[in-house]
This record gives C-alpha cells, sequence and structure tokens, in this order.
C-alpha cells in the first residue's frame, strides 16, 4: 500500500510541476542589463568600437530570441531602451550587432515596428 500512495504523490508532484513550470519569457530588465554596457559607444562617448562587455550583452539578447514571441519582446525591450536614450545615435545604434559581429534577430532602434519581427 505505501508504495501505491509513492507512486500516485510522485505522479500528482510531477504533474504539478509540469503545470507550474512557466515559459521562457524576456523580461526587459534582462534586455538593458545586458545592453548597458553599450550605452556609451550608442551615445558616441565610447570610442569606435564597442567593448567586448557590450558585445557580450549583444549575444545574450540575441540568444534570448527562440521564439517569434521572444524576439518581439526583446524587440519591444530595445525599442524603449532606445528611446530612453536620447543622446543614442541611431547609426551607431544599428551597426551594433555588425560592430560586435552578431547577427541579431532584431534591430536596436527607436522606430522598429516589432510586430513585423518573424
Amino acid at each position: 500500500m505505501k508504495c501505491g500512495s509513492l507512486i500516485s504523490v510522485l505522479a500528482i508532484l510531477a504533474l504539478v510541476l509540469f503545470m507550474a513550470q512557466p515559459g521562457y519569457t524576456i523580461s526587459c530588465g534582462q534586455v538593458d542589463a545586458a545592453l548597458m554596457p553599450c550605452i556609451s559607444y550608442l551615445t558616441g562617448r565610447g570610442g569606435n568600437k564597442p567593448s567586448s562587455a557590450c558585445c557580450n550583452g549583444v549575444k545574450s539578447v540575441k540568444g534570448m530570441g527562440r521564439t517569434t514571441a521572444d524576439k518581439r519582446a526583446a524587440c519591444s525591450c530595445v525599442k524603449a531602451a532606445a528611446n530612453r536614450y536620447p543622446g543614442m545615435k541611431d547609426a551607431l545604434a544599428q551597426s551594433l550587432p555588425v560592430q560586435c559581429g552578431v547577427h541579431l534577430d532584431i534591430p536596436v532602434s527607436r522606430t522598429v515596428d516589432c510586430n513585423k519581427i518573424k
């Protein structure tokens, strides 16, 4: 009888864990933290090249975008962050992924339509 009860408890626990496990979601806090080292470069105060910390952040943001929904969420976060820095240079922002050697599926832009991200 104890074995049957134990199996029932384990089955219920497994079901609860499966149902409670959230999907992968991106928060703007994660995106902001990843791209924070890029601010000096994007505002023209950080030299001609982004720092390695900045490029690591760009790579991190790329890794966050697994699904279309993730990419759109990351895009919205990047767009919101870009709009918080009026001194951001659009040309530097658009060249950031290339400068870091990363193919980023979302543009770093204040004006991108994130709903068009696939």
